[in-house]
Formats: C-alpha cells, sequence, structure tokens
C-alpha cells in the first residue's frame, strides 16, 4: 500500500489520506492496525479521526500537486468503496447474447446509453465496424438492466463491457459527462459526417471522400459542382424533411395509402408495418412495410403495379424498385457478402399530405381510381387539378396572378427563364439571392439518369398570397406550412413461406438481429437470414409460419417486438 498524509506537521492531525489501488476499507482497515484500534490515531501523536479524514486517490494528489494549493474534493477522488452484496445480485445473471435478454424501449441508463452510441456512431461513421459494435453491444447490456447504474462496481463481472466503455461508464457516472464523448461532438469531421450521411443515398465512404475535399455541410456540397446520382439528388432536395422525425400517426397514414395501392392490385394481399414502430417507437426517421399474400406466387411482379398506382396518384418524390433474387440452395445458404436480403423492394420518396383532411383524402377514404385522385379538398380528373386557388393544366400554373410556363417564371416584378438562371448563378426570392449550382438543379426525382441535369424545369410560383419561397439545396423551404411533406418509405414484399423470417428480420434492432445471427452461428451451428433458417449439422432448411417457431428452433425464448430495442 503506498499512502501518504497531506499535513506532514507531526502536531497537527491527519486530514487527507492519498493511497493507489485500494478501497476505501482497506486503508481504514490499515490504519486501525498502525493504531490498535484507538480512534485511528497516527503515530508519534497523529490522530486521523475518522469524520474528519479524506480518504483519496492518488488522482487527487498529483493534481493539488499541479495546481499548487489542495483542489476541491470531488466524487471521482475518493477512494472507491467494496460494493455491497446485495448491489451485483441484481444484475449478475445478465445473458450474453442480446437476443437472450428484454430490451425495453425506455430503459434506466439513457444517460450512459447515449453516451456509448454517440461513440458507436463516430466508430460506424469512420468504418471501424467492430469497434462500433463492441459500443452498441455495451450500450444494449445497459439497456437490459432492470435497475439505474450508479457506480461502475454494480457492474462487475457483466458481459459485453470492455475497458473502453467501462471507462466511457466510470467517467460519465463520477463527472456527468465523459470527455472523449464532448470532443466527439464537437469535432468538425463527426459534424460534417453526420450531416453528410444525412443525404439520402450517401454512405459513409462517400461522405467521408466529400468531408476530405472540404465539403462538411450539404449546403457546401450543393455548391461543388458535384455530379449526383439520381438517389441523392433526391436526397439533397429533400434534405431538412428527411431529417424530422416520422411520427407514428404519419406511419399509419401511409400505410392506409399503402393498403390501398396494395389492394388494388392484389386484394387479399397483407401489410405489415414493421421497423422500430413495430417495436414501439413513437418517432422514426423512416417507414417500413412488409408485403405478402397467403397464395404464394401471387406477389411476384407485385411491386412494379404498386409504384405505378402510386406514381399515378401523385404519392412518390422518388422511387428505386429492385427485384427479388433469393434462390434457395439444396446444399444451404452461401455466406452472403453483406446483410442485406434479396426480396423485391422499393426505396421511396412520398409525398405525404400535412393537412387533416387531405391525409383522409389521401389514405383512401374518398373516391380514388385509376385517372381520379382526391388531393388537398379539390379533385384530380385527367390533366386538371386544382387545389384551393390554384390550376395546373397541362404545363401550365396559375397562382393567384402569377404565371408558369414552360420554363418562364414571373415572379413580382420579375421574369427569368430557366436558361436565364443558369446563366446567372443566384436567383432572387423576396429574402435575397441564394448561391446556386446549375450542375445540381434537376427537381425531377421521376428522372432515370444519373447525368448532371440543367436547372430544374418545374420551379414553385410566388404569388400575392403564396408562402415565400427561397431556394436552399435545390428545393423550396417554405416560411409558412406547406400542404404536404417528404418522408422516406421502404416497401418489401415477401413470398408468404418466408413471411415470418423477413418479419422477424425487418423488425430489428439492427443489433438485435445481429445477436440473432450471431447465437444462430455459433451455438446451433445454423445459419439464419431474413430468407430462411438452415441447419448445417442436419443439412436441412427449419421451416417456420410464426417468429415463436422461429425464437424455438434456435432453443431461444420468445422475445416480443417491444423488449427488441437492443
Amino acid at each position: 500500500m503506498n499512502w501518504r498524509s497531506w499535513n506532514e506537521d507531526k502536531c497537527c492531525s491527519i486530514t487527507h489520506i492519498v493511497s493507489e489501488n485500494n478501497y476505501g476499507e482497506e486503508v481504514r482497515t490499515w490504519l486501525d492496525l498502525q493504531t490498535g484500534g484507538q480512534g485511528r490515531e497516527g503515530g508519534e501523536g497523529r490522530t486521523a479521526r475518522p469524520g474528519s479524514v479524506h480518504l483519496l486517490d492518488i488522482v487527487w494528489y498529483t493534481e493539488s500537486m499541479h495546481a499548487g494549493i489542495p483542489v476541491i474534493i470531488l466524487d471521482r477522488h475518493r477512494l472507491q468503496e467494496r460494493e455491497k452484496p446485495g448491489l451485483e445480485l441484481a444484475v449478475v445473471s445478465v445473458p450474453s447474447y442480446a437476443c437472450q435478454r428484454h430490451t425495453p424501449l425506455l430503459h434506466h441508463n439513457i444517460t450512459l446509453t447515449d453516451a456509448l452510441s454517440i461513440l458507436a456512431d463516430n466508430a460506424e461513421l469512420g468504418e471501424n465496424e467492430g469497434r462500433g459494435v463492441a459500443f452498441r453491444r455495451a450500450a444494449a447490456l445497459l439497456k437490459s438492466l432492470p435497475q439505474e447504474v450508479r457506480g461502475a462496481e454494480q457492474l462487475r463481472g457483466l458481459p459485453c463491457l470492455g475497458e473502453h466503455s467501462l471507462r466511457v461508464i466510470k467517467e460519465v457516472l463520477e463527472d456527468g459527462v465523459s470527455h472523449e464523448v464532448e470532443t466527439t461532438t464537437h469535432s468538425e469531421q463527426f459534424k460534417a459526417m453526420k450531416a453528410l450521411t444525412g443525404i439520402f443515398g450517401v454512405g459513409a465512404k462517400t461522405a467521408d471522400r466529400w468531408f476530405r475535399e472540404g465539403i462538411h455541410t450539404p449546403s457546401d456540397l450543393q455548391r461543388s459542382g458535384h455530379t449526383l446520382n439520381r438517389a441523392q439528388r433526391a436526397g439533397l432536395q429533400y434534405y431538412d424533411e428527411l431529417n424530422l422525425p416520422v411520427t407514428k400517426s404519419e406511419a399509419v397514414a401511409i400505410g392506409q395509402i399503402v393498403e390501398s395501392a396494395v389492394h388494388a392490385v392484389l386484394p387479399g394481399a397483407e401489410i405489415t408495418l414493421i421497423g422500430g414502430f413495430r417495436r414501439g417507437k413513437q418517432t422514426g426517421h423512416d417507414v417500413d412495410f412488409l408485403i405478402t399474400h397467403p397464395d404464394e406466387g401471387r406477389e411476384e411482379g407485385l411491386m412494379p403495379k404498386v409504384v405505378s398506382w402510386l406514381e399515378a396518384q401523385g404519392f412518390l418524390l422518388y422511387q428505386k424498385t429492385t427485384g427479388n433474387s433469393y434462390l434457395e440452395s439444396k446444399e444451404g445458404p452461401a455466406r452472403p457478402a453483406s446483410n442485406m436480403d434479396r426480396f423485391e423492394r422499393c426505396f421511396s420518396i412520398f409525398r405525404l399530405s400535412t393537412d387533416n383532411e387531405g391525409r383522409e383524402n389521401q389514405t383512401g377514404r374518398e373516391n380514388q381510381t385509376g385517372r381520379e385522385n382526391q388531393t388537398g379538398r379539390e379533385i384530380q380528373t385527367g390533366r386538371e387539378i386544382q387545389t384551393g386557388r390554384e390550376i395546373q393544366t397541362g404545363r401550365e400554373i396559375q397562382t393567384g396572378r402569377e404565371i408558369q410556363t414552360g420554363r418562364e417564371i414571373q415572379t413580382g416584378r420579375e421574369i427569368q427563364t430557366g436558361r436565364e438562371i443558369q446563366k446567372g448563378r443566384e436567383i432572387q426570392t423576396g429574402d435575397g439571392p441564394q448561391t446556386y449550382s446549375p450542375t445540381l438543379t434537376n427537381t425531377d426525382p421521376h428522372t432515370h439518369s444519373d447525368s448532371p441535369h440543367p436547372l430544374p424545369q418545374t420551379l414553385v410560383v410566388v404569388g400575392d398570397h403564396a408562402q415565400k419561397v427561397s431556394w436552399v439545396l435545390g428545393h423550396s423551404q417554405c416560411s409558412g406550412p406547406r400542404s404536404w411533406r417528404a418522408v422516406r418509405v421502404d416497401l418489401v414484399v415477401s413470398p408468404y413461406s418466408q413471411f415470418a423470417f423477413a418479419l422477424l428480420g425487418w423488425t430489428g434492432s439492427k443489433l438485435f438481429e445481429r445477436e440473432l445471427r450471431r447465437w444462430a452461428v455459433h451455438e446451433k451451428a445454423m445459419t439464419l437470414s431474413s430468407h430462411a433458417l438452415y441447419d448445417r449439422k442436419r443439412t436441412q432448411y427449419l421451416r417456420a409460419s410464426s417468429e415463436e417457431e422461429i425464437f424455438a428452433h434456435l432453443g431461444l425464448e420468445y422475445i416480443p417486438p417491444c423488449d427488441r430495442n437492443a
């Protein structure tokens, strides 16, 4: 034991005892041995009174020496005490795999898990997947605990807590914050990577390349002149809206639209809201739906028909559809190149009405047929749309006293054509000129080319009674309320025999699914995907018609969706 007393004057009482690598009780026992238990008096008449002596870690001593005076004693300076026997017992039997634990949406350790999640985000943005998973597993374990963690000693012996995660947890418990987390959140690179990967269609590799080129924000990207693919152009166009939370009520409204579309082309099909909303979340960043039909085979080729219906009704701002490429091998599934499944699916951006009356009409409660669509409070029939005070016929829009025809726009006292705007680099819009790059200006999300386009052929017209519009990031940002918003929506079509596996895989969370697959491989010699479960020992597929059956095949207790928030 190494210890020092701050006051070495023999005639004075000892007030501070500094020790390294000892618990407080160990130091008190040592003092008793030195004094024979007589009031814990120090040798040669120096008294260490139990009520006044401070038992401190060496960190306090070094900080005081650096400051030149005794620094204020904080909790982190005090020697730790051994945990009470009952403190560990409540959490001692926590299983190693997240898929064995109940992890509710609301838990007791949000401050700790938020800190670890930030570090996980940062690791994943740097494409350090292993480090990111380590932080996610530590956070998932904390989410599953039945009580608040108040001391690091409560976590001794628990799985999934690496040295780095424990260090962060201890710092947050003692100081309220983690220096590493604070440094990360204030880092220019972290902020830039979060902003750029927030653009639909942009991954970590692309964002990192742009960051190294000096692009830190979507506005920087807009000015850079980079050629973007169709998804990225749509992501940039609707950036602000796509980064707003989607509410459960909005998800339900979109579900009613999807149901109308699917049933219009395939009666009897089943549509299920999946993802975070199925786990009990009230908000999310997108909305996912799983579609199937009890008569297997009837779902084949469904997605193009659904997309055509949605486009005809004006619900899609962007869509990309992929076909089903899954093939079941008798020798079992090969090791996948990624965790992505191979279902027929559509990645899309929906145009969702934000007013209640318009939303009711959108969700199929009013008359909607192939050529007729109820939007807002008016009716679209043929090529004519009347919405409020606006009438669109062909390519002509009249708003108040303003008219847009072809490439001409009259705004207030100015008329600009597409060619005039492209030659100049600014658009005058009420609040002043906004810099506008001529290479990132395609606002038609239905354009299927990935090449750059000239300036938008459809722009918002500002009339006497219309809302102010400023062109930022190639799209309109209204200062007043607008009647619709853009929402990310994924549609997935599964054969009925694979539905239970698809439902399990698309419900999440991402870590819960990863842990299920890890359990299957390491504990059961099986391979699990969103398509099937294969037993490598018995060399056969294990069929299931429900999630409960899949858990049973894996030898796991069934965990309901609301407890899969790992």
